[in-house]
């Protein structure tokens, strides 16, 4: 079964204390190989419970990436960091292979469950409903790579330039976040008859005056009306009219066939992003050396984050999480290096076998922060 192969990151990172240390809230993976190549793992905290949640799965034939990036608390982001890859693994098993459509079965179940386990601790825990992720995937299998994503985490591919040397930036995900005007024309043309859908509220976009992004895993109250409603939920959220819901889990999902051009990916929740634009994570990562790639990657929004504060990376440092929120969000980044993804055939002529056969899932363990 898929639970027994999980290894938590807390075997493969450094803690604080460990050779190597430096910023207590920052925990990283150097490098470790996976089916095509190599990947490097990095997380810091800012919040007072880490709400970003990450896991790599590797086997011999398919590579899978996850980042979970929760807000209104931590329970959305761990519930989906344990329950979508046991469920990719079911369909995948079922059907298979990977394909577009497991993953979006594997989306669906996993809010699906979620659902349950809201209503479920509704009596005692009635805010649960306000808890939610954003949700990004990668799988690749047989040189095909599948992104799926909910909310403004992101996927960016780094990709051999036309003379062969520099580097290009091509992003794979699509941010759903009302900061983009796209994404508010369409909440726009799905409710005609509310004006107040997108509201400018504390100097951002937000749906309802509330969220800026507009698809998740959770946020229960804003796809359940009934929820809204309740005046149990009202004691502790504003009561917020709502005709339909407002948010959806409906991934939006690109196939790429990757090629020899295709060098890297990073995968990251939008703290990185926020930070650093997708060029300059791409020319980092190109330019620098593979074994703690995520990290520097890490500490470069880091630096970014000080330096709009008028402070340095060591002040920022010292703050303890909870009030570094502040300054800066949870960041979880994944680089995966894409080697062997030159063509679906091994040296021998043989296909390779693409089924998913889990061996390994390197994951945080979100109990530890």
């Amino acid at each position: 079964m898929l639970r027994a192969c999980c290894r938590p990151l807390e075997r493969c990172f450094r803690w604080p204390g460990a050779a190597g240390g430096g910023d207590g809230l920052l925990w990283h993976l150097d490098l470790k190989p996976h089916a095509s190549g190599d990947f490097s793992i990095a997380v810091v905290q800012a919040n007072s419970s880490l709400e970003d949640q990450g896991q790599v799965l590797t086997s011999p034939s398919a590579t899978f990436v996850g980042v979970f990036d929760g807000h209104g608390g931590p329970e959305a982001s761990r519930f989906v960091n344990n329950h979508l890859f046991p469920h990719l693994h079911k369909f995948a098993s079922e059907q298979g292979g990977i394909s577009a459509e497991v993953i979006r079965k594997a989306f669906d179940a996993t809010e699906e469950e979620f659902l349950h386990l809201v209503k479920r601790s509704w009596p005692s825990r009635p805010q649960i409903a306000s808890v939610g992720s954003c949700c990004l995937v990668g799988a690749i299998a047989d040189d095909v790579l599948y992104v799926a994503n909910l909310g403004d985490s992101r996927a960016v591919l780094g990709r051999r330039g036309p003379d062969g040397k520099a580097v290009v930036a091509e992003r794979l995900s699509r941010d759903h976040n009302v900061a983009e005007e796209e994404v508010r024309k369409e909440l726009a043309e799905l409710h005609p008859d509310d004006s107040h859908i997108v509201v400018y509220n504390r100097g951002v976009w937000r749906i309802k005056g509330i969220i800026q992004v507009s698809r998740s895993i959770g946020d229960v109250y804003l796809k359940k009306p009934d929820f809204c409603r309740d005046p149990l939920f009202q004691q502790f959220v504003c009561p917020i009219p709502l005709k339909r819901p407002v948010m959806t889990a409906e991934p939006s999902i690109k196939t790429h066939k990757l090629g020899p051009q295709d060098l890297f990916l990073i995968f990251a929740s939008d703290g990185l992003w926020e930070q650093l634009s997708d060029e300059v994570a791409v020319d980092m990562v190109f330019k620098n050396p593979r074994s703690g790639i995520a990290r520097r990657l890490v500490k470069a929004a880091l630096n970014e984050a000080a330096k709009k504060r008028e402070m340095r990376y060591d002040d920022l440092k010292k703050i303890e999480k909870g009030t570094r929120r502040h300054i800066h969000d949870d960041i979880t980044v994944i680089v995966i290096y894409l080697d062997q993804c030159r063509g679906a055939s091994r040296s021998d002529g043989s296909i390779l076998d693409c089924t998913y056969a889990p061996a390994d899932i390197f994951s945080l363990n979100a109990e530890l922060a």
